[in-house]
């Protein structure tokens, strides 16, 4: 088997995060958090559920966003991923704006339901490709949606790990804090606390991230691929290779 890629490491550091999901959402423009969930799939033998809400086959949403929410509300979602242009130390994010309206020096998506699923979802994974002290910041701009919430507050939802193009960080709710728990490939621990804008607890024996098994690369690379073609097919062109039609 040859040796992963980048983005079959950062697939199976997001797979380890979500090993315990019944059932998974993944938004738009995900690809990554995508893969990682078809292959938590496989991995369960069927038994983790996945709604890709813009898949172009097996997407069970025939109205869009309302359905997310109301599956949310109902408690029969417990994994989601949210990014963010800016995350900080207590895991809020930022998808809104840099700099005073009406004329923001950057502007972001939006949020459209981040707050709501950020509250609701038990586990919410974060995803940011890009790890830099432009993106991870001491403090976020514009909070969209807050990390943690007093004890008052009924929460159920909120951040479990972060995971960046450089390394792999748990979110404690207690405490506010992330932890650095690994090192992808070609970074390095002093790699990620220069380039990081916030303050997280660490080690200096921090292990490197795993690869993923010679399994994980197989389905990855073969079903998968394939499955990921129909709705984001320059990422698994570019990656693996797959076609459109190859589904």
């Amino acid at each position: 088997m040859n040796a992963p890629r980048p983005e079959e490491i950062l697939i199976g550091a997001v797979a380890r995060c979500i090993s315990r999901a019944r059932h998974i959402a993944v938004g738009a423009a995900s690809p990554i958090p995508g893969a990682a969930a078809l292959l938590q799939r496989r991995l369960s033998g069927g038994a983790t559920r996945v709604s890709m809400i813009h898949a172009r086959y097996g997407n069970p949403f025939t109205d869009g966003g309302r359905e997310l929410f109301d599956l949310v509300g109902q408690g029969r979602i417990d994994t989601f991923f949210l990014g963010g242009g800016e995350i900080d130390g207590a895991a809020n994010i930022n998808l809104v704006a840099v700099g005073g309206y009406p004329r923001p020096a950057v502007r972001f998506p939006g949020s459209f339901g981040a707050a709501y699923m950020y509250y609701l979802v038990p586990r919410v994974v974060l995803f940011r490709e890009e790890h830099s002290r432009r993106t991870l910041v001491e403090r976020v701009a514009f909070v969209t949606a807050p990390g943690s919430s007093e004890s008052h507050v009924h929460r159920p939802g909120g951040a479990v790990a972060l995971i960046t193009g450089k390394a792999a960080m748990s979110f404690d709710r207690t405490t506010r804090r992330f932890r650095l728990e690994s090192v992808h490939p070609g970074a390095t621990l002093e790699d990620v606390l220069d380039n990081t804008g916030f303050e997280f607890d660490w080690t200096p024996d921090v292990p490197a991230t795993p690869a993923p098994p010679d399994d994980w690369l197989a389905a990855l690379r073969g079903p998968i691929a394939a499955e990921l073609a129909a709705t984001y097919p320059r990422f698994a062109e570019a990656v693996f290779g797959a076609a459109n039609g190859d589904r």
